[in-house]
């Protein structure tokens, strides 16, 4: 029973998890196993976990991919193996369904924590300004915040994105200025509002996004709105055989 006050879920958020068979780094990442469950199993019983989406699909190219999603017990739907993007092919999705809010849950996060979905889509949900919303936390380290595969995001004072990198932003001038650890890490998961959505994924790509590979900066290059809400997950995106055995060690230990 839902305690009292308690917000209500939004009736229409609509979680997508896209899965591509075809990666280049990892081929079949969705059906790598993961302590005896598929990787996109992962990924899918820790969204259903999260209390604010209305349903929740794999978007998929690839019949092996649905076999196994409708094996475990959910729901893929078939889309088109021409995406550059999973934006792409949530936007495909959002063509055939009338959700207000689409929350793109990335694939290849199987340490993803509900209530991160959770905050994504009440914060979305709560401001009308803002088109699409996405997560940060805390990067403390800072040989990580050097690393360009880490993606570091600067907020003004109302949380909205100013920019999004692979480089160490900000930089410290002077280091003993910086009070604390001045950098967020972005985390990948995105919420979006359906017209938006539609619009976004019919714009080609921006310059800026083109040098970064960072296609949230196509939203920032045409003005509009990014609001970043803060995350409290562990995540470990697998791309490589050596992040299979990271995140194999962190579902032992519990994570």
């Amino acid at each position: 029973m839902r305690a009292s006050g308690e917000p209500q879920a939004p009736p229409d958020a609509l979680g997508i998890i896209p899965a591509r068979y075809g990666s280049s780094r990892l081929p079949g990442k969705p059906l790598v196993p993961l302590e005896g469950k598929p990787l996109v199993q992962h990924v899918w019983e820790r969204a259903r976990r999260a209390r604010r989406l209305a349903g929740l699909v794999v978007a998929t190219d690839d019949e092996r991919i649905a076999t196994v999603v409708a094996a475990f017990g959910g729901r893929a739907v078939m889309t088109s193996s021409r995406h550059a993007s999973g934006t792409d092919r949530l936007a495909e999705v959002a063509r055939s369904t009338t959700a207000a809010l689409y929350v793109n849950i990335q694939g290849d996060e199987p340490l993803l924590d509900p209530a991160d979905v959770d905050t994504l889509v009440d914060g979305l949900a709560s401001d009308a300004e803002a088109p699409m919303g996405t997560l940060a936390s805390p990067l403390a380290d800072p040989r990580e915040a050097e690393d360009p595969n880490v993606v570091k995001v600067v907020c003004d004072s109302a949380d909205r994105a100013l920019y999004f990198s692979r480089a160490r932003v900000p930089h410290p001038r002077h280091p003993d200025a910086a009070t604390g650890s001045p950098w967020r890490r972005h985390i990948g998961l995105y919420a979006y509002r359906r017209e938006f959505l539609l619009e976004f994924a019919s714009w080609p790509p921006t310059p800026l996004e083109r040098i970064e590979g960072l296609e949230q900066l196509r939203a920032l290059e045409r003005g509009c709105k990014i609001r970043v809400f803060p995350a409290r997950g562990r995540y470990l995106a697998v791309d490589t055989q050596e992040d299979v055995v990271a995140v194999q060690t962190a579902l032992r230990e519990g994570a």
